[in-house]
Formats: C-alpha cells, sequence, structure tokens
C-alpha cells in the first residue's frame, strides 16, 4: 500500500482526527474513534480493531515494529513531528496514531448464566473509568455495563485502562434501571450505607451485577430501586465513602474471591 505523506497541521485528515480525540459527539457521529501510543494500537489490532487509518512519524516507524499495524490498515500515511505534537494528548508522544471504528473488536456482550459483571452509572472521570476496566479485566469479570457518564472510546479512559476497554466485553445501556431488571442475574447496589449488607457476606457464586455510581452523587435512586440488594463496603475509618475506582477494585474482588 502507497504510503501518504502529511506536513500540514491544518490537513482535512488531521483536523478530523483531532476531532475523534477531543469530542465525545465526534466520536459517537462517526462511529469511530482515536487511538494514540504503539502499545494501545496494537492491543487495538491484537483485540480486532482493524486501523481505518494508521499516522506515525519516522522517528516512530524506525522505534517500533509497525509491519502489522501497516499490514491491516486501510491507509497509512506518515506525518511530520509538528503534525504529531498536534495529534498528541501526551507531554511527549510516540508518534504513532490511528482512527479505528468502534463497531469492530472486542467481544459481544451478553449476560450469561453465573456470570458477574460490573455496571457503571454516570461515572464522569476517564481515569476512573479506565481503572475500573482494568481491574474488572485483570480479576475476571465477564463484562462492563456503562450508562452515562464518561466515554468508553475517550483517549484518556482507554489509556488508563491499558487496553481493557478494547478487549473486556462493554455494553453501553440507554436505561440502567431496564437493562438490570430485563436480566435474570441478581443485581447489587452498591451504597455507602451502614444498614446494606457488607459485601464481605455476599455469596456471588450464582453470579451477579454490582452496580456503582457516580463518583460525587453516588447511585440514582431507580438504580437502587432496580437491585434487589443493597450492599456496602465495611469501613473503620472516618471516610464515608471511596474513590469509585477504589470501590471498583474491592467489590471485583470479593466478587471473585
Amino acid at each position: 500500500m502507497p504510503i501518504e505523506h502529511i506536513a500540514s497541521r491544518d490537513n482535512p485528515l488531521i483536523k478530523q482526527a483531532v476531532l475523534l480525540r477531543v469530542s465525545t459527539a465526534e466520536r459517537r457521529a462517526q462511529g469511530r474513534f482515536f487511538l494514540e501510543g504503539f502499545r494501545l494500537c496494537a492491543d487495538a489490532l491484537a483485540s480486532g480493531y482493524v486501523p481505518e487509518t494508521l499516522l506515525y512519524t519516522e522517528a516512530a516507524r524506525r522505534k517500533y515494529d509497525l509491519a502489522p499495524l501497516e499490514a491491516v490498515a486501510g491507509r497509512v500515511v506518515e506525518i511530520t513531528e509538528p503534525v504529531a505534537q498536534k495529534l498528541g494528548d501526551t507531554q511527549t508522544p510516540q508518534g504513532i496514531f490511528a482512527i479505528c471504528a468502534t463497531c469492530g473488536g472486542a467481544p459481544r456482550f451478553a449476560f450469561t448464566a453465573e456470570g458477574i459483571y460490573l455496571a457503571l452509572e454516570d461515572v464522569q472521570s476517564p481515569d476512573n473509568l479506565g481503572a475500573i476496566a482494568r481491574t474488572a479485566e485483570a480479576l475476571g469479570l465477564d463484562g462492563l455495563l456503562v450508562c452515562g457518564g464518561c466515554d468508553v472510546y475517550h483517549p484518556k479512559a482507554l489509556r488508563a485502562s491499558m487496553g481493557a476497554l478494547l478487549r473486556l466485553p462493554v455494553m453501553q445501556a440507554e436505561n440502567l434501571p431496564d437493562t438490570l431488571q430485563a436480566n435474570p442475574l441478581p443485581c447489587y447496589a452498591a451504597v455507602p450505607d451502614v444498614d446494606a449488607i457488607p459485601v464481605t457476606q455476599c455469596d456471588f457464586t450464582c453470579g451477579g451485577i454490582v452496580v456503582i455510581g457516580n463518583e460525587g452523587n453516588g447511585l440514582s435512586e431507580e438504580a437502587i430501586a432496580a437491585c434487589a440488594h443493597k450492599i456496602t463496603i465495611p469501613m473503620g475509618g472516618r471516610a464515608e465513602s471511596l474513590n469509585a475506582a477504589a470501590a471498583a477494585a474491592i467489590l471485583c474482588w470479593e466478587m471473585v474471591r
């Protein structure tokens, strides 16, 4: 495949890539997302996401083995360092980027009997979303259900997840209470409530869905009402609650333990 060359920061393709990087609305409208960094691009390919467009600098091509990505990319573009600086969302860009379609890649999400899942309602921070996905994958959860909040294809969320958001089955739900009620698995609302069941006393051997809420406001009343159980993390200190990612890590561990 012929390699194109782009030296202008105002090239239409570069402008489109930047829009995909910064805009959730643009990602959803186009059905595409933006990747930065060799490892993330390679992880995406290994997860079945074939780059529609691969962009790299001459220095990046010398440093990294880009042959597998080049072999399948629909369009290959060599860019200059100033263009890479415009595309980059990190302090020291590696000089490799990709644009992929959101429809390919990670396994299709499906609730299974005795499966264990995490559901997130309106989690806003891409760092939290990425960290939660990374933990869920590492501990062997069967999938992640996301409703509202941060876009799962947000570049910072993808980096924080170390590619887990591209490998783990993820469902994006429009209405979390309806989705929870439509499946046969028991649902557990995670709340900072002393009257809730301590998660250490829960039995997840028959599967279940643990639901975590927004960083500031927790779960909505509708989401709590859609769950058969309210659970909490016992805490002996003076803190009333935990960061969403920290709470998710403890809950995931208890689910698989």
